[in-house]
């Protein structure tokens, strides 16, 4: 097995590519948000080079993605070992990113064939991170209770989840080294994740590749930022989705109050608010709006160049 993950890690995966004895074929650090095509070109010539068999990503999206790409390009399966709360780990969806312009597809190929969830793993991550990786979570829930391929029983889950991550982020903060709360944690991470592995993705994931791809803006932190906003703008022409997330958040239904609960959670963790505090320049709204529109999708509400470009000044 080839043991991936990022520059950071590399002592620890050293390590653990030591106790896989003569399990690990070897190692690469070189993992990086948006999983740029050429580390992911590299990790996979790596893999035929060392005649792995299967790969072991340790970290959070950075490295699972990567994971993913080795197995889209060789047919490997992966073994996740997640350190953040996206839930990534749970899809079938990889992306990559070339010359500023994020791909994204869904292939069975790439769903991790095990994921190892330890919550010691992750009491070391700092609450930022936690905070913002377990926003991410709730965004893939969030999308699935309006996607249209969604179900009774994906709904569940992702209200179950949305309530989970919620309630034990603010413990974590507070507390970072309680393993109960990071347990929930990886609970509420799986639960979104899984929603997302098993719906269509809408605006707010499509926005949020863009955003990244384009700008190099940090995974997480952008979801935190948009999804209120994502809210905002297909609550109306959702009102299902609504209600379960005010169940979720113990707040009255209604597209007002559930956006303003949203925004206020993210505020009360400490999480970015806003793109500008992101590094996302102004004037980028503009190709943003237009690569967005360039790619049908399936969303809730209709989305038009307007309602884009006052969506993302309000974000920014």
């Amino acid at each position: 097995m080839l043991v991936l993950g990022t520059p950071r890690q590399e002592a620890s995966l050293q390590e653990l590519a030591e106790r896989l004895g003569g399990r690990a074929a070897g190692v690469f650090a070189q993992a990086r948000q948006h999983v740029p095509a050429a580390i992911a070109a590299a990790a996979a010539d790596r893999a035929r080079e060392l005649g792995a068999d299967g790969c072991v990503a340790v970290g959070g999206g950075s490295s699972v993605g990567l994971g993913k790409a080795v197995a889209l390009r060789h047919g490997l399966p992966v073994v996740a070992v997640p350190t953040t709360y996206a839930g990534s780990e749970m899809t079938p969806i990889w992306g990559l990113t070339e010359d500023g312009v994020k791909r994204t597809g869904r292939d069975r190929a790439v769903l991790p064939r095990s994921v190892v969830y330890d919550p010691e793993l992750t009491r070391t991550l700092p609450v930022g991170l936690s905070v913002t990786s377990g926003l991410n979570a709730v965004a893939h829930a969030v999308e699935g209770l309006w996607a249209p391929d969604g179900t009774p029983i994906t709904a569940l889950m992702a209200e179950e989840g949305v309530r989970a991550m919620l309630a034990a982020l603010p413990v974590i903060v507070g507390s970072p080294g309680d393993l109960d709360a990071r347990s929930e944690v990886l609970q509420g991470a799986w639960l979104c994740g899984a929603v997302l592995g098993a719906t269509t993705m809408s605006l707010h994931h499509k926005l949020c590749h863009v955003l990244g791809g384009s700008f190099d803006l940090p995974h997480a932190e952008t979801h935190a930022v948009v999804l209120p906003h994502v809210v905002a703008h297909n609550g109306p022409a959702a009102p299902a989705a609504v209600a379960a997330l005010g169940r979720a958040l113990g707040v009255a239904p209604g597209p007002d109050t559930v956006t303003e609960a949203l925004a206020a959670r993210a505020r009360d963790l400490g999480a970015p608010t806003s793109l500008a505090a992101l590094g996302m320049p102004r004037d980028g709204i503009p190709t943003v709006v237009e690569q967005v529109l360039a790619a049908p999708y399936a969303n809730p509400g209709p989305v038009t160049r307007e309602s884009l470009t006052a969506l993302l000044q309000a974000a920014y």
